[in-house]
């Protein structure tokens, strides 16, 4: 059996379902390659080992184990219980879909268990969810590789004033995010510096914090970019209600 467990925002965001399944589980993999934690590895076990009154540790699960590898994770789940761990909601990258595809393929029972997730949380800065179009990534550039076409989906949503929820990739700084963004606009023909956008930090967490902000003002402040911890998030509105823009 395979379990495919969602962590949630915050550690405390775990399930009953979620705690039993963990205690059950014989292995336990922590999936760490999408996101970067609010907490650390020792905090969760420590975490998870009160909550199930079990010593637990985890494996850390990085690219090339869920991606490459997969299939040994798989074939454990054939003769025991095996428990994936993924911040958030466990569907809520499309990796994860492989995972279970791949599990039935070898016709290995997944059970999934869902948790809170970004795609809910957004919700916070006052903007409603029903007014959100397609999601995109900033990715980390390389020096020979600078993709912009998450750019293409801002556009996109803008035509029909809907917001953008912006992800990051993992390990990339807010102010080399905002550069990238900034800098993908040019490309497109558009100066962005003086529009408002909203920066969320930990959602869901009790160090969240939500900032709306011109970009242009965020790249000079740097107390506050230090402020914002990883995980973050931005988000480029639409037209915005008249109920939104209290917020």
């Amino acid at each position: 059996m395979l379990y495919l467990i969602g962590l949630g925002l915050d550690k405390k965001d775990l399930s009953y379902n979620a705690i039993e399944k963990i205690k059950k589980a014989k292995k336990i993999y922590l999936e760490s390659y999408t996101i970067s934690f609010p907490y650390t590895v020792v905090e969760l076990e420590k975490f998870l080992s009160t909550a199930t009154k079990k010593k637990i540790k985890v494996i850390i699960s990085d690219r090339d184990l869920m991606e490459n590898k997969l299939n040994k994770i798989i074939s454990e789940a054939k003769y025991e219980e095996i428990a994936i761990l993924v911040y958030g909601d466990p569907l809520a990258a499309t990796t994860h879909s492989a995972i279970i595809e791949e599990a039935k393929n070898n016709k290995v029972k997944c059970e999934l268990i869902h948790a809170p997730s970004v795609f809910t949380a957004i919700s916070n800065t006052g903007l409603q969810l029903y007014k959100f179009g397609k999601t995109t990534s900033i990715p980390k550039w390389q020096e020979n590789f600078k993709p912009i076409s998450f750019f293409d989906i801002i556009l996109e949503n803008q035509r029909i004033r809907a917001h953008t929820l912006i992800l990051n990739d993992i390990g990339l700084k807010i102010v080399d995010s905002l550069n990238e963004l900034v800098q993908a606009a040019k490309n497109r023909g558009i100066n962005i510096t003086e529009e408002t956008i909203f920066i969320c930090s930990r959602l869901g967490t009790s160090g969240e914090k939500i900032t709306k902000i011109k970009i242009s003002k965020l790249l000079r402040d740097k107390k506050l970019q230090t402020q914002l911890k990883e995980p973050f998030c931005f988000v480029y509105p639409g037209e915005m209600h008249f109920f939104e823009l209290k917020s």
